[in-house]
């Protein structure tokens, strides 16, 4: 899961781990660790204890690139059985920040880009749009993949499916 060699995947919480904004209501998984403590955000009951495992055997090095910063160190990698992940900090915006963001590109992508510093990655987020894609193919000198999640569900087994795939083929042509 770690390693410099390794293509980075940078994750984000509400939307591909906490699933959110459908009409029906959400499976729950109440069994989780602190999850019966008071005080405990509730929607920390969607996530899926079983992403863990299947994030840590993508061959990546997983970073937390969401506004949870190290709440999701302290809340949801425990449910997810993950060890503390790096995360992204994020900048404070700038004038270029502030209009890029008016014309549609995402807040993190500028600073996803810098993080990477040319390694392949992986964004997994549920507000990508195609601004963002032609941005990072712009200005990033190295593979990336934007995939966008679907809030309503969360990462499903199709999103594993297209992370696996694209990391599998990212890995080999670097181990070449």
């Amino acid at each position: 899961m770690t390693g410099s060699g390794l293509p980075l995947l940078f994750l984000d919480v509400d939307g591909p781990l906490i699933p959110f904004g459908a009409s029906q209501g959400y499976r729950t998984y109440e069994d989780g660790p602190g999850l019966r403590e008071t005080g405990v955000n509730p929607l920390l009951a969607r996530i899926d204890p079983s992403h863990g495992p299947r994030l840590a055997a993508l061959p990546c090095e997983l970073v937390w690139a969401t506004t949870w910063m190290d709440d999701a160190n302290d809340a949801v990698a425990p449910r997810l059985g993950l060890p503390r992940l790096p995360l992204v900090l994020w900048p404070e915006p700038s004038a270029e920040d502030e209009r890029d963001e008016r014309d549609g590109l995402h807040g993190k992508t500028r600073a996803l880009v810098h993080r990477a510093a040319g390694r392949p990655f992986v964004w997994v987020d549920d507000e990508i749009t195609d601004r963002d894609r032609a941005w990072v193919a712009a200005h990033h000198q190295g593979d990336a993949l934007l995939h966008r999640v679907d809030p309503r569900r969360g990462l499903t087994d199709a999103d594993f499916a297209v992370l696996d795939g694209w990391l599998g083929r990212v890995g080999a042509v670097g181990r070449a």
